[in-house]
């Protein structure tokens, strides 16, 4: 494995222990999660992807194809090379991309969830994982919420699974009750819930858009305006009065939005809380509690003191965490993600956040974990 090289260590230099929270693996082949699949499933499982609006230039900010040949993201020593060693991330949270809730038949779309997670499991999670440096996120079909209940009970008490994933391509915004199995299952576990775009209009999917997009920048452009809709949801429907242990972490869908939006909504709250009698106080008092955003992609201005702003009106000391989207081609690398910050905040995003909200130790320590209640600032 490569050492960090003197330049890296000063730019990282009292900044260790990074928590990246969204992180792809992808397997080297289908046949990696075909022989997870049982019949007559595995005959039908095709390739890894989505289908279209893929981006049609590939120009990348890294160069993360492996030197074996393999896709991007297919392998754990060259992606420790590039990512965990040269910027001394901690904690990897892995986001297999399974796209497995566009499909039409909901037995087959929880059947590609649970290979890909058996997949993850004996591979990133185990193998690959002497150090425990990978965490896993389990895959879940939400077109289908009994039989994702069972996916997250199968994987209750693994050591290395920290949270349940969909994506925010949905037939329904999140907060309705048709949900609640994943929730209540996610709250009994301490798992927290994580929303990564990637199947927004396609398959059986709604377009978060008035209709179609004509280009892979307008679709790309505009996958923050699902998680805008999927939050009011969640918030309105009253899913953290129901589930008061239940996080979601955002993921992946931008973060400027955040502050206007909660404007919005709490002044919509105040002239219409006889509407939703369930939501006991301001819509944005919900979210240090109970929500996190990862920062790539994250909006960026060109004059950076507006960032900044930015940053403190959405709260980002207490909800934003760091995130690089390796190995994707608008990978954000820890040392150039964000201009230059009061190291207390710099602290808090790139390491405190999520290690609270993960439940995560930190480096060097005993191995117990950092439990949310240890932020004084935190309510």
């Amino acid at each position: 494995m490569a050492v960090a090289t003197q330049e890296v260590r000063e730019k990282t230099s009292g900044h260790t222990g990074i928590v990246d929270c969204d992180v792809h693996p992808y397997p080297a082949h289908a046949d990696e999660i075909r022989q997870y699949l049982p019949m007559p499933w595995r005959d039908r499982f095709g390739s890894v992807g989505r289908g279209f609006y893929g981006n049609p230039v590939h120009g990348s900010r890294l160069d993360s194809t492996p030197p074996s040949g393999g896709p991007a993201g297919s392998d754990p020593a060259f992606m420790r090379q590039q990512l965990i060693d040269e910027f001394g991330v901690a904690y990897a949270i892995l986001l297999p991309r399974t796209f497995c809730n566009l499909q039409p038949d909901p037995d087959f779309g929880t059947a590609v969830a649970a290979a890909f997670n058996d997949w993850l499991a004996d591979t990133w999670l185990s193998r690959f994982n002497p150090d425990g440096v990978f965490k896993g996120s389990i895959t879940v079909n939400i077109q289908d919420p009994p039989a994702a209940a069972k996916e997250i009970e199968r994987w209750a008490g693994h050591p290395h699974f920290v949270q349940v994933m969909t994506d925010s391509g949905a037939r329904v915004p999140l907060g309705q009750r048709q949900y609640y199995p994943i929730y209540e299952a996610c709250a009994r576990h301490g798992f927290r819930f994580a929303v990564h775009p990637g199947t927004d209009g396609m398959g059986i999917n709604h377009q978060a858009t008035p209709g179609y997009p004509t280009h892979y920048i307008e679709w790309h452009t505009c996958l923050s305006l699902a998680f805008q809709a999927h939050l009011v949801s969640l918030l309105t429907e009253g899913v953290f009065e129901r589930f008061p242990e239940l996080g979601v972490t955002l993921t992946e869908g931008g973060v400027a939005w955040l502050a206007p939006l909660m404007w919005r909504l709490d002044t919509e709250w105040k002239a219409l809380r006889s509407e939703v009698p369930w939501v006991t106080k301001l819509p944005s008092a919900y979210l240090r509690d109970h929500v996190r955003l990862s920062s790539q992609p994250l909006e960026s201005p060109d004059n950076t003191r507006d960032l900044l702003q930015v940053l403190e009106m959405m709260d980002a000391k207490h909800i934003l965490m760091f995130a690089s989207d390796y190995p994707h081609w608008d990978f954000d690398s820890p040392t150039h993600a964000f201009p230059k910050l009061p190291a207390d905040l710099h602290e808090r995003i790139f390491a405190i956040n999520a290690r609270q909200w993960y439940g995560l130790p930190a480096p060097g320590t005993d191995g117990a974990s950092m439990p949310e209640t240890l932020d004084p600032d935190r309510r």
